[in-house]
């Protein structure tokens, strides 16, 4: 017997059950052998350069990241503005502020705002509309008496519930037809990008200086 093979192939079936925690694939050999399959379909793809709209004119990869990172947000968008349609939600960003408050717990206003890649103008305006429907709820903090401690209400987390099915539903389409692998390997790159802005996002630089700056500090090609 090749001990060798059968332990590679129960290491196999070990990462199958780790990696299909959510049932993507059903608990069966049929399973296994669609998740083996597909893994080793991304993995072919990995060692492929892909193809991009312009790039046989000179386009560069990160232009059509660039672009294509700015459709997928205009598609997720569009389908979240379904979700609330016909809800008291006003945009997207009132239900996701809602949702980041259940998940996290209070927090401060600008600590919100934050998570929320916000200008603080712009996330007070969404503050303040969730205020005036009762969705949070404001109190002072322990630590400094100057700051607003803000918190989901029960009638925020009525309002929110009553929606989640359309909100899950829409971000189930917005990642479309992408394979188990394929959503872990985007979630892996989208990670590795925004550990990369936020802390330049946090810092508030001017917009006249900003690409001067992050190019001067982060050594871009010219």
């Amino acid at each position: 017997m090749n001990y060798k093979m059968t332990k590679e192939v129960i290491d196999l079936l070990e990462q199958f059950e780790i990696e299909n925690t959510n049932g993507h694939y059903q608990a069966s050999m049929n399973g296994f052998k669609d998740w083996l399959c597909d893994k080793s379909s991304f993995e072919n793809k990995q060692k492929q350069e892909p193809y991009w709209e312009g790039k046989e004119t000179g386009r560069s990869p990160e232009s059509a990241i660039s672009t294509l990172l700015v459709h997928v947000n205009r598609y997720a968008k569009t389908y979240s503005k379904s979700a609330i349609s016909e809800s008291d939600f006003t945009t997207q960003e009132d239900f996701i502020y809602l949702i980041n408050l259940k998940a996290f717990g209070k927090m401060t206003k600008m600590e919100l705002i934050k998570k929320n890649i916000h200008d603080k103008p712009v996330g007070m305006l969404i503050i303040t509309r969730l205020l005036k429907q009762g969705w949070i709820e404001q109190t002072e903090s322990d630590v400094d008496k100057r700051n607003k401690i803000i918190f989901i209400s029960e009638k925020g987390k009525q309002a929110l519930e009553k929606q989640m099915k359309k909100i899950r539903e829409a971000t189930d389409i917005v990642a479309g037809n992408l394979s188990y692998h394929e959503k872990m390997e985007l979630i892996r790159i989208l990670n590795k990008l925004d550990r990369f802005h936020y802390p330049i996002f946090s810092r508030n630089i001017d917009s006249k200086d900003l690409i001067k700056t992050v190019y001067e500090e982060y050594s871009f090609k010219n």
